[in-house]
């Protein structure tokens, strides 16, 4: 394992505040009514997708995980959110033109969407983790998903394949303990999706998914097995999400409110607050960068607002070109 640089631990900071802010910006504009898509917040996942994404290269594929739209695996890739929030108001500078509501792609950095239905997106990592393995470039696909996607038969399918033929993919689940409504404790009779692993005789491994080092360090690990043809691995992440499943839903465990108090409590373990302290005991961050970077950050979600606002609707004639490749 490489050491991690001043320059790469602020990396990892200034994607996690990134993250939360256009996020926040995201909740604010859906309360308001100004987005044209429904938003599944990923406040309290920030650290898994940042963590994991900021391992990938530019040629490596990523299926990412419905949390914050794509905001906590495209921030550290590089991709300028701001493509984010145009393509939520439906506007034409949005990284699908406007028209695909919620599904981030950017081919050069590697980022191929989330999955049009749960599931789908382990067997379409499975595919491109052929492709890699036939191109004997060392590139993975990542594969982002929630619990509940973990419980369709095609993580089953794509885990047993991977596994037999070695694929290169790292298998990332976000586990926050509810698939919508439904504690996933009253679904399955695993308490941990990391054992699901051993069928297939894949490494599998817990992590605090609150930790945006110990999912790195993780995803470190799973990342050099795959590029060196060693196969598959599956991290399952501990997290939580702090808001309802998405904005505007009622945030309830079946039909009762969630627990406040197991709220509260997770809220004490806030993934940015916790690296944010870890930093500064590090001495890599001091009170004026902690405010430089958030002022920054505060100016570059306006800025994508006014953007978004101030692009234009897609152009009808265009659409035919623009949902079928040529």
């Amino acid at each position: 394992m490489k050491e991690l640089s001043k320059q790469d631990l602020l990396h990892l900071y200034r994607s996690l505040i990134r993250t939360r802010k256009f996020d926040q910006l995201n909740v604010r504009l859906a309360a308001e009514g100004k987005l044209l898509t429904f938003y599944h917040s990923a406040h309290g996942h920030e650290a898994v997708g940042v963590g994991a994404s900021s391992l990938a290269r530019d040629d490596d594929y990523l299926f990412i995980h419905h949390r914050g739209h794509g905001l906590p695996y495209s921030i550290p890739r590089g991709i300028d959110p701001k493509s984010c929030v145009a393509e939520h108001m439906g506007r034409a500078t949005g990284w699908g033109g406007g028209i695909t509501g919620f599904h981030a792609v950017d081919k050069e950095k590697g980022v191929l969407s989330s999955a049009g239905t749960i599931g789908s997106g382990f067997v379409l990592s499975a595919g491109y983790g052929l492709a890699a393995k036939k191109n004997g470039r060392g590139q993975i696909a990542f594969c982002f998903s929630g619990d509940g996607g973990v419980q369709r038969g095609q993580f089953h399918e794509a885990m047993n394949l991977c596994a037999a033929w070695k694929l290169p993919v790292v298998f990332v689940v976000e586990n926050n303990g509810m698939a919508w409504f439904t504690p996933n404790c009253d679904t399955t009779a695993v308490e941990h999706v990391a054992d699901l692993a051993k069928a297939y005789q894949v490494p599998g491994e817990i992590v605090d998914g609150m930790d945006v080092l110990a999912v790195y360090r993780a995803t470190e690990k799973a990342v050099e097995r795959a590029r060196k043809g060693e196969g598959p691995s599956l991290i399952e992440c501990k997290t939580f999400r702090y808001r309802p499943h998405s904005e505007g839903r009622p945030d309830v465990s079946h039909y009762e409110p969630r627990s406040k108090e197991e709220i509260a409590s997770w809220m004490e373990r806030d993934p940015v607050r916790l690296f944010e302290e870890k930093l500064l005991k590090k001495k890599v961050l001091t009170a004026a960068l902690i405010e430089e970077i958030a002022r920054e950050a505060d100016e570059e979600s306006a800025a994508a607002e006014k953007f978004s606002f101030d692009s234009p609707f897609p152009d009808p004639a265009r659409l035919p070109d623009m949902v079928y490749a040529p």
